[in-house]
């Protein structure tokens, strides 16, 4: 097992536990306490754990706490991958899209490359990144200005700006956490205002959300439930999740991390996905 793979599945355990201990992590991947020592050192350089005596326990970010986007890449890649491939599904030829700032988003702009006629608006450098380098000649990419933040989004009244006279078919919005009482949330204050003015400038939003955003609350609201038309997340989604968010927006797509492509659906009666 690769480095990355055995830090990823780590991290894992330590979301779903809470804590880990050097010894047991050592005699589970055959390797030595040297080793996972290393690895815990690496994942709590990039504020992804808090290390403690003998082992390690989850970060316990604050409202307002903003990994990089680096760390943030590492976190749940085959829930993303499935999501992404789910929403690119969603995308016509031709059509006028926007990417908010995100992991989940950059592994969408991966499967957009090869769409003809496409024009995405992003303010995510790395979504730009992608469909720059891979995306055809008949594409469009349009990147806002603004601010840049720790998770590599451009943000403030030049991204603001650049959005308003806009008008899009479909936002793919990215999301820092989901509650019931909040709605979509962002550590950001000015990363949720950009994001407001995509959604504004979109006829449909399609909010892309792995199982863990449910219940973390960023200290700025975006949207309430009810303004996505589409959620895109995985089947680990808990099923008070399922319920609050089946009975809030347009319908609630799920998909198998272990399997891109295949979904189900959770229709609401306010309407189908396009």
């Amino acid at each position: 097992m690769l480095a990355q793979q055995r830090q990823v599945a780590i991290l894992e355990r330590v979301r779903s536990t809470g804590g880990v201990r050097v010894s047991e992590l050592a005699t589970e991947f055959g390797v030595s306490d040297m080793t996972i020592r290393r690895d815990l050192e690496a994942l709590h350089e990039r504020g992804l754990l808090a290390k403690v005596h003998g082992g390690a326990t989850t970060a316990g970010p604050g409202s307002t706490d903003e990994p990089g986007f680096h760390a943030k890449s590492v976190r749940q890649l085959p829930e993303k991958a499935a999501i992404a491939d789910r929403a690119a599904q969603l995308v016509r030829p031709g059509a006028a899209v926007a990417l908010s700032a995100g992991t989940t988003t950059a592994e969408l702009a991966r499967r957009l490359v090869d769409v003809p006629g496409l024009t995405v608006v992003t303010n995510s450098l790395p979504v730009a990144e992608i469909l720059h380098a891979g995306g055809r000649p008949d594409q469009t990419v349009v990147l806002t200005g603004g601010v840049r933040t720790p998770s590599d989004a451009l943000v403030g009244p030049l991204a603001v700006g650049a959005v308003r006279s806009l008008h899009l078919d479909l936002l793919f919005l990215g999301v820092h956490g989901i509650t019931e009482r909040a709605g979509f949330t962002t550590p950001n204050l000015m990363e949720a205002e950009t994001d407001r003015a995509l959604v504004a400038a979109a006829d449909r939003l399609v909010v892309l959300a792995d199982h863990t955003k449910w219940g973390t609350v960023g200290i700025s609201s975006i949207v309430e439930l009810a303004a996505a038309h589409v959620l895109v997340s995985d089947d680990r989604l808990p099923p008070p999740a399922r319920r609050v968010l089946g009975e809030h927006v347009g319908e609630l797509i799920m998909v198998k991390a272990t399997g891109a492509g295949r979904a189900t659906r959770t229709p609401t009666s306010e309407g189908t996905a396009p």
